[in-house]
Order: C-alpha cells, then sequence, then structure tokens
C-alpha cells in the first residue's frame, strides 16, 4: 500500500509513539509485507528467524521489535509489538469506509458495462467496460476490474486475507491494505471467493476463467489465460504462470510457483513449486504418469506376496 503522500521517519514514529532510527528525514512512501516491498515501504518483522531477511529486504524502513544496527541508508522503528504497530499504521492510512448505498459514489464503471440487481461495488473500485456483473455480486473497495469481464452470482472479490498472529490469549488478525486486480476478459463463475492483498494486489491475468465455488487467497498472481476447475482452493502468496490447468478439487499450500503450462489433475495437493509443461497427480504431488505407475505397481503387490507364499 502506498500512502496519499510522502512522509519523514520521524513523522510515523510520532504517530506510533516509539522511538526510531536513522534519518529523521528518511523519506516514508507506504507499507508492504516482505515479498512485495520497494523502496520507500514500511516491512515489518518480529522473529528473529526473519530479521536478516527484513533488514536486507527493498524497504527502507524496518519496523522491528529489537535494537539492531541500523543498515546504512535505510531507517528503524523500535516497537515492542511490530505486528500491532502494523495494524496501526493500517487503520491510520487505509480506515474502513462503511458504505449505505448499493454502489458508492466513487466507484468508476466502464460504457456498456451492466450490473444486474442486488450487486454492491465498494468505494474506489473501477470496472471497465463491457463487463457483465450477476446478481449478489460483492466487489469490496479498492478493486480494479478490466474490460469484458464477467462475474456469476454470489461471488466476492476482495474480502480480507486469512493472516493471523497466534497468541496465547487467541489469534490476532492482520487487517488487509491490499486489493484484487482482475485483468480483461476474465470469467469468474458462481460463488468464487478471491481474497485481496495483505498489503499488495491478487491478481487474475487476463482471459483466466475460473468455474464456481473457486477460492484464491491473497496476494496470489493467476497468470494469462489460466483454466481453474470448481471446488480448487488456491493458497496465499502463490504464483501460477500463464496456461496453467488446475482441474476440480486441487488444493495447494502457500507460497509455491505452478509452471507455465502445467496442468493439475483433479483433487490433487500441491505441497511443492513445480515445474511448467507437465501433468501432475497425487498427494504429494508427482509427475503423473510417475504416480499412476506406483498406483499400478501397488496393485500387483497382493499377487507378488501370494506368489512368494506359494
Amino acid at each position: 500500500m502506498k500512502f496519499p503522500q510522502p512522509h519523514r521517519l520521524d513523522e510515523i514514529a510520532h504517530l506510533l509513539g516509539i522511538s526510531f532510527r536513522g534519518d529523521p528525514s528518511l523519506p516514508v512512501l507506504g507499507m508492504n509485507e516482505i515479498h512485495v516491498v520497494n523502496r520507500g515501504d514500511i516491512v515489518f518483522v518480529d522473529h528473529p528467524k526473519y530479521y536478516d531477511k527484513a533488514l536486507s529486504s527493498k524497504a527502507s524502513i524496518v519496523l522491528i521489535n529489537k535494537e539492531v544496527s541500523c543498515p546504512e541508508g535505510k531507517g528503524l522503528l523500535i516497537s515492542q509489538d511490530p505486528f500491532n504497530d502494523f495494524n496501526r499504521l493500517t487503520k491510520h492510512f487505509m480506515p474502513f469506509v462503511a458504505s449505505d448505498v448499493s454502489i458508492a459514489p466513487t466507484a468508476s464503471i466502464g460504457a456498456e458495462t451492466q450490473i444486474q440487481p442486488q450487486v454492491f461495488i465498494g468505494n474506489q473500485v473501477r470496472i471497465g467496460k463491457h463487463c457483465l456483473i450477476h446478481p449478489n455480486v460483492v466487489i469490496y473497495d479498492h478493486t480494479e476490474i478490466g474490460d469484458y469481464v464477467e462475474i456469476h452470482a454470489g461471488t466476492i472479490i476482495g474480502a480480507d486475507a486469512f493472516y493471523y498472529k497466534n497468541r496465547p490469549s487467541g489469534h490476532d488478525k492482520l487487517l488487509s491494505s491490499g486489493k484484487v486486480v482482475i485483468e480483461d476478459r476474465v470469467h469468474l463463475g458462481a460463488l468464487c471467493t478471491i481474497d485481496r492483498g495483505v498489503s499488495g494486489a491478487t491478481t487474475i491475468g487476463y482471459g483466466s476463467k475460473l468455474d464456481n465455488q473457486v477460492h484464491i487467497g491473497h496476494d496470489t498472481k493467476v497468470g494469462k489465460h489460466c483454466l481453474i476447475a470448481s471446488q480448487t482452493g488456491v493458497a496465499g502468496c502463490v504464483t501460477i504462470e500463464d496456461r496453467v490447468t488446475l482441474w476440480g478439487q486441487v488444493g495447494t499450500t502457500s507460497g509455491i510457483t505452478i509452471g507455465e503450462k502445467a496442468v493439475v489433475m483433479g483433487q490433487t495437493g500441491v505441497t511443492k513449486s513445480i515445474p511448467g509443461g507437465q501433468s501432475y497427480f497425487g498427494t504429494p504431488v508427482q509427475e503423473s504418469r510417475e504416480q499412476l505407475k506406483q498406483l499400478a505397481q501397488l496393485k500387483q503387490l497382493p499377487k507378488l506376496l501370494q506368489n512368494k507364499q506359494n
């Protein structure tokens, strides 16, 4: 998430009521998670395992719960609870804005786009030309939709990321300040759910088609001309390259890459990154011919055991 205007490091520290290290006038342009940070961004880190990664990232400012040496050219915000302070920044720079109308006055809708009854379109949503939005679709704030997009009934775009911190008192939610980007000529089936990014964008690429009841997790990037069949669940921060096919009831773990033109057979659990140009099946995922060969060999075990006994 980028701020409406640049701020200084000392201004952000004052806003949070915490100390800082580094140049007080260091520009602060936004805040993002580690995998999408750029120069000028704040990133938070609250676990020793990730200190080095955060300090060496592209982020200009690190919100951290430990006194460490300030890297050259960067700034530090010293916090007792970086997770909570990151949420405080989200509330300050992107507060929830309630709506009392079905289509927010700040939404932009292109020419020849048809909006069916009972559709909700939130604040700062942009919808392109020649789209068709069917009844009971919900489009949360800041979503961007291209041209010639069709969205079927009951689909929800832009719900919060499923991202929680486990504390002794329970699970604390990391507030979402990202968005969803739906590129041109995408078709979304009925009852799909596409979560927005925590601070970046969840993207559905040009010409991709999603069947009914598909879930896409936060910050996932679906490439161009992909096909995703019904009841597939894609976790957060997954990269699905161009022309991938995921058949019904596929599930993935987070943070993986599915290579270009990969085909994943139904009910497969994609537990790791897989190269493109091949077909896959099973849990844990394997190349489909190898997996089917192993299953065929397993069927021969009773006969082999009987022959051995004889």
